[in-house]
């Protein structure tokens, strides 16, 4: 006993109680831990992966490359993501129908199971944004009028003020917002799509791309009435001078015709 209680007074009995208690947790938790489960999502992950490469192979290794490294008639696809494939596979624009300036949207030719195999084989090639989750691109409780002071100074130039779209050069063109789904319009922002750039959350933060996505709900929603009167389609500068043009200066000349004709007939009478 004298020796027992010895030893409880040494410097180092502290320190070696600790080192077994810590020896135990770590063998109880070696024991229960849910090891099946960590295994279980890591097998559907590599079956996810597995299937999305032999859907990748029948329908985008032509243009890409077998191993996503790219060829002279697609771009490299190592990096750009899951959310890159979840828009241009989930909008129809991938697979191209045939090659062109632009690729246009079209009828969606994969299910969304396929289209996440897919985006989960291409992110397995190399980091890149993620598939953004409903509350990353929902618009709930956003800030509509900063939305709209974001896309009148970003997005306006290519889009229009309202997201009517527009045309560019060389054939391309940016296209008409309404109507499309606030997570692909999140992924287009993340990812810069054809000729867009790419606002990632180091340019533009997660908020103020809801607040844009808020904002073009708002101009391109049901209204049954425009505080702005005749809106011209929305398409801005060009077809409000268009109208100028036709309907203006049209009158004008409508008047002076008719001006001229009856000081003419004046001078005969």
């Amino acid at each position: 006993m004298k020796k027992l209680s010895a030893r409880r007074r040494h410097p180092l009995a502290a320190v070696v109680v600790l080192l077994l208690a810590l020896a135990a947790t770590g063998g109880l938790y070696t024991a229960f831990a849910p090891a099946s489960k960590a295994k279980a999502d890591d097998s559907a992950q590599s079956l996810t992966i597995e299937e999305g490469k032999k859907l990748y192979q029948v329908g985008c290794a032509s243009c890409h490359g077998t191993g996503g490294q790219g060829t002279t008639d697609g771009p490299t696809l190592v990096g750009v993501g899951a959310a890159a494939v979840d828009f241009q596979v989930g909008t129809g624009r991938m697979p191209a129908q045939q090659p062109g300036a632009q690729v246009p949207r079209k009828k969606v030719i994969y299910t969304q199971a396929e289209i996440d195999q897919l985006a989960a084989y291409i992110a397995s090639l190399g980091a890149g944004p993620a598939v953004p989750t409903k509350n990353e691109y929902s618009p709930q409780g956003a800030d509509i009028a900063k939305g709209g002071e974001l896309f009148r100074t970003n997005c306006a130039q290519c889009h229009n003020i309202t997201g009517k779209g527009g045309a560019l050069t060389h054939g391309k063109f940016a296209p008409d917002l309404e109507g499309v789904d606030p997570k692909h319009i999140y992924e287009a922002m993340q990812t810069g799509p054809q000729n867009m750039p790419s606002f990632p959350d180091t340019t533009m933060s997660q908020k103020n791309k809801k607040d844009i996505i808020a904002y073009l709900n708002a101009v391109n929603g049901d209204q049954t009435e425009n505080p702005g009167g005749l809106e011209l389609g929305g398409l801005g500068p060009v077809s409000e001078g268009l109208f100028g043009w036709i309907f203006g200066l049209g009158a004008l000349i409508a008047v002076a015709v008719w001006v001229a004709a009856r000081t003419a007939k004046a001078k005969k009478s």
